[in-house]
């Protein structure tokens, strides 16, 4: 069974709408672990526009399974990972601009390596956010990188058939390219209770991320369903 990463920022969204103290994502959290999810995946923005640094910090302290952290690759969100040290840190792209990430990581950005060591130094494992292209599969490779996650974010937003069996079968050729090099195999972004099928049906792919369809159907059907549902589509 592939691991599920449930992502909680919409949770802290709702909470920041009116700069309240509710909802609380760790409580969200330790729903999340007490049904089903293998990790915590939250992404401290440059604008904190969800996620706090005290949330990072009460996560830190409180999770029982794993902590993924997803940060930009900049000298200030590296100080904190390794001043907090979560399990994981997910390099991703970041704009001030964009709702939510818009794609995958430039592997060829100036200085990437010397964060990725520098955050390997502290004993973190680094995993990158990427397209399912070659090169940059194996750029992650070369820099050292522990894991990759594919950005499948192309994928969700296809409604054409022959366009969706096209983009599964790149992902795919990714996901062999990642596993051949030795690198953990991990998938993310747009993905729910419909289109994760098909990617489970790969194989390959050993840890998903899901966040806003989760979120979104815990609102109806509340928030341990929601995750226990999803843990049971990756069986």
């Amino acid at each position: 069974m592939a691991e599920l990463g449930v992502n909680i920022d919409h949770v802290a969204t709702i909470r920041q709408a009116r700069m309240g103290i509710e909802p609380e994502p760790l409580q969200a959290a330790l729903i999340a672990e007490q049904n089903g999810a293998d990790q915590i995946t939250i992404h401290l923005r440059e604008d904190r526009r969800h996620i706090q640094d005290r949330d990072l910090k009460l996560m830190r302290r409180v999770i029982q399974t794993k902590l993924n952290l997803e940060m930009a690759a900049n000298s200030e969100m590296v100080i904190i990972a390794k001043s907090i040290l979560p399990d994981i840190v997910t390099l991703v792209p970041e704009k001030r601009e964009e709702l939510t990430t818009e794609g995958g990581l430039n592997m060829e950005m100036k200085n990437l390596k010397e964060k990725i060591d520098e955050l390997k130094s502290a004993g973190i494992i680094v995993s990158v956010f990427i397209e399912p292209e070659p090169e940059m599969i194996k750029l992650a490779d070369k820099f050292g990188c522990n894991a990759v996650e594919i950005h499948t974010g192309c994928y969700a937003n296809l409604k054409n058939t022959k366009e969706i069996n096209e983009e599964i079968s790149k992902i795919e050729k990714a996901a062999k390219l990642i596993k051949s090099a030795g690198m953990k195999v991990v998938a993310g972004h747009g993905l729910n209770y419909h289109n994760v099928l098909p990617l489970v049906k790969i194989g390959l792919i050993e840890e998903f991320n899901i966040g806003h369809s989760i979120i979104s159907r815990s609102i109806f059907t509340g928030l341990a369903e929601a995750v226990s549902s999803m843990k049971q589509l990756l069986g």
